[in-house]
């Protein structure tokens, strides 16, 4: 019994994982969220609830700074929000439409309709200048703002789920149900690499030099492609819980930060694919089970993330940049 004794604690103790808490917790929305973004530069977030439109929080003294909605406040359905590279515009989507908000002064710079297609996830590049719009009749829509012009990609042949475009608008990656995701030019459509999946493709992200990508698919496989070959580089071991529901590449290269359903937000190094660090976000409030979707996470400072989750809570963390 003594020895059983110590076997079941050492096995209680190895098999409990030890909880982060949060440096400081900020509440975006009381009921919660149904999308949120981060810019890093300037330090802004995004959240979109289904009362009260979309608020965009200045993260240096979190206060709010614009409210905007494509519709009443009241009826917001905006369920998709994505900053350009320098957080100088905000694009934001419902499932019929989207728009352009400059973030110097929060007005509409424009407003586009998809009468035959909706909306599955959105892009904008540096400056506002290019709009990526991932459909679910399996065409990605690229708009180039300035001069109007209109390229869709025709290369997947089911559902797209995600996209994501390089700071400049020239390269654009997606994914989706056919089991593929395609880096493209945007300029010709013609496909650059092709990486192919077990199952479908559910989250894509471009670094911003250029140099690496990442897909990911809803069951098995997580990886990390070279840009210049072609070729895997990682691959990060997905295990239970993690679908990705976010990803982004910290701006050095050196860090993949991702977010799942699960509430698990999660920093890899690039070298190793190894987990460098685990969250758990806070769940939302007032329900049975305690879970909430991971929305964006970002590095805000060298040796603090911060998290935007369905529970309304923007989260920082601290994590020890070496």
């Amino acid at each position: 019994m003594k020895y059983l004794g110590i076997f079941l604690s050492l096995w209680l103790a190895s098999c409990s994982e030890v909880q982060k808490s949060p440096l400081q917790q900020t509440e975006h929305s009381a009921i919660g969220t149904v999308a949120a973004a981060i810019a890093t530069e300037p330090k802004l977030a995004a959240v979109s609830s289904l009362t009260s439109g979309v608020v965009v929080w200045d993260l240096t003294n979190q206060s709010a700074k614009f409210r905007i909605s494509q519709q009443q406040p009241t009826d917001n359905f905006i369920s998709h929000l994505a900053f350009s590279y320098q957080g100088d515009f905000l694009l934001s989507a419902d499932s019929k439409s989207f728009s352009l908000w400059r973030m110097s002064d929060g007005q509409n710079v424009g407003f586009w309709s998809l009468p035959e297609s909706t909306v599955r996830d959105i892009a904008v590049s540096q400056g506002g200048n290019h709009l990526l719009i991932g459909q679910n009749d399996g065409k990605v829509l690229h708009v180039t703002l300035k001069s109007g012009r209109r390229l869709e990609f025709l290369g997947h042949t089911e559902k797209v789920n995600s996209v994501a475009i390089s700071p400049n608008g020239r390269y654009a990656l997606s994914g989706g149900n056919d089991l593929k995701a395609y880096l493209w030019d945007t300029q010709s459509g013609q496909i650059i690499h092709s990486f192919v999946h077990p199952t479908r493709v559910t989250k894509v992200a471009l670094d911003t030099t250029g140099q690496l990508a990442f897909t990911a698919d809803s069951q098995q496989q997580a990886t990390v492609w070279d840009l210049k070959t072609g070729r895997a580089k990682l691959q990060l071991e997905m295990g239970r819980g993690r679908v990705f529901t976010t990803a982004r590449f910290s701006a050095d290269g050196r860090y993949l930060l991702t977010g799942a359903a699960s509430r698990r937000a999660t920093i890899w190094d690039l070298t190793t694919g190894q987990i460098v660090e685990d969250f758990l976000v806070s769940p939302f409030p007032h329900t049975r089970n305690a879970s909430a979707v991971v929305y964006d996470i970002a590095f805000i400072a060298p040796n603090r993330i911060l998290t935007e989750s369905s529970s309304g809570q923007a989260e920082e963390w601290e994590f020890n940049y070496e």
